[in-house]
């Protein structure tokens, strides 16, 4: 990659952050010699300049320096030849929803999700690329550790809990009436977890022990976008909505080979999982405040 092209990245960003600030200081509250207000607390206000300068200064650094690193990466990967397949990524992707996902750390947009997928895995590969793993350890590897590439049927799904009966009831009467599943979970569950997220708990399978197993029964005899009746629980009711089910699955050795091979020559180099080890690769130099990094 040539020096210029990141310092065209780098000077694209910094000039779209000095069009935003001249879009804003030509506001109209700002020809009545104001500042854009976007918070107010009695008779004080936070400008929205203000409030820029605060995230710059909190973050600016940190997301530059992600930025960069995303382009290294992407840069590299094709100055090396190196690709991920689109089913190595949903792969990666099915199994990360199914054991470690939540409500609170899902991404906005599954796009995302798996950009950031694409992202990690071109880095591992980039990072092991010279790392020779033999068959035999790879699949003595995947032998004693089969269970790991296991993935159990999960569901993603909301719930609203509820003491009594009745109150399943009239919640049940309410969504067919047309109410929203997530507001009426925010205001009728007695479950603060899930009530706090409009209900949704993540993806749940058979071993989960966060939640009821009727929960995850009742999951199992749902369509996508479809709720359940009331559901008797060990302490009251639910009525259990189905956003996305994954299938069950169990990856052979050649699907994961690939897999095994990075985990394995990530333990055996012992470095971090950094973009910043082709940096000097990739002739990166940036200008952040007053100072020059490189």
């Amino acid at each position: 990659m040539e020096k210029k092209q990141l310092w065209y990245i780098i000077a694209g960003l910094a000039m779209l952050n000095v069009i935003t600030l001249v879009l804003l200081l030509f506001k109209p509250a700002f020809l009545e010699g104001n500042k854009e207000t976007v918070a107010e607390i009695g008779n004080k206000t936070i400008s929205r300049q203000e409030w820029l300068t605060e995230l710059e200064e909190r973050y600016g650094e940190e997301t530059l320096r992600d930025l960069v690193d995303q382009e290294v990466v992407l840069q590299m990967a094709d100055d090396y030849k190196i690709k991920v397949s689109d089913k190595a990524i949903e792969r990666e992707l099915n199994i990360y929803k199914a054991m470690y996902s939540s409500a609170e750390n899902e991404p906005k947009s599954e796009e995302k999700w798996k950009q950031q997928i694409k992202y990690s895995l071109l880095l591992e590969e980039l990072l092991t690329k010279d790392v020779k793993v033999s068959e035999e350890d790879m699949k003595a590897f995947y032998e004693q550790n089969k269970s790991l590439f296991d993935l159990p049927a999960s569901y993603h799904v909301s719930q609203i809990v509820v003491e009594t009966k009745k109150e399943a009831d009239a919640a049940v009467k309410e969504l067919k009436d047309g109410s929203s599943f997530d507001v009426l979970a925010m205001e009728r569950s007695v479950d603060e977890f899930s009530a706090n997220q409009g209900g949704d708990i993540g993806f749940i399978n058979e071993e989960d022990e966060r939640v009821d197993p009727q929960v995850v029964e009742a999951a199992k005899t749902l369509k996508p976008k479809k709720w359940t009746g009331p559901v008797k629980l060990e302490n009251g009711y639910a009525i259990v909505y189905l956003h996305e089910k994954l299938e069950g699955k169990k990856y052979d050795f050649k699907e994961v080979k690939n897999q095994i091979r990075r985990q394995m020559a990530l333990e055996q180099m012992d470095i971090p999982v950094s973009a910043r080890a082709f940096w000097n690769e990739a002739e990166v130099s940036w200008f952040y405040g007053d100072s020059e990094k490189q």
